[in-house]
């Protein structure tokens, strides 16, 4: 395969980044919602307005089907509404007042766990960890795409 050191380093943050993943799915567990769900109410909270689901899908990193699914289950449990966009085939997807609450119960706990977290780190070890994290994934994604574009 390669030079053992930096299969070394690859274990570690692939196992870090694992453990960062899991940490997401237990919270959303332990607050009672799905991952698509939590990931839903996350980005919803974060944009702080409605998105279609295009870009939800974008930002969620999941299949349009994966979506839509958890999408459709929301809005018949009262959670979101679909209402229309400039173009209507797209349609903006907002929380209902009862979604409100149960994102002010699951992301927004979350969200402020995060900027916690944050905010124990020194701001140069926050911005280090961005731009290191950002440049490795750039990098990486133009080697995947080798293997992935004809």
């Amino acid at each position: 395969m390669g030079d053992s050191e930096i299969e070394k380093i690859l274990y570690r943050y692939n196992r870090i980044h694992k453990e960062n993943s899991d940490l997401y799915r237990e919270a959303a567990k332990a607050l009672g919602v799905s991952d698509s769900v939590f990931w839903i109410l996350y980005y919803l909270r974060e944009m702080d307005r409605g998105v279609t689901q295009s870009e939800l899908c974008s930002m969620m990193y999941e299949p349009k089907q994966t979506v839509n699914s958890a999408l459709k289950k929301m809005e018949s449990q009262g959670y979101i509404t679909m209402t229309s966009h400039q173009d209507r085939r797209r349609k903006l997807l907002i929380l209902t007042p009862k979604g409100e609450e149960l994102a002010e119960k699951t992301a927004d706990k979350v969200l402020d766990l995060e900027c916690s977290a944050f905010q124990e780190m020194p701001d140069a070890d926050r911005q280090a960890f961005l731009n290191l994290f950002q440049t490795y994934t750039e990098i990486l994604k133009r080697k995947i795409a080798s293997i992935t574009s004809p």
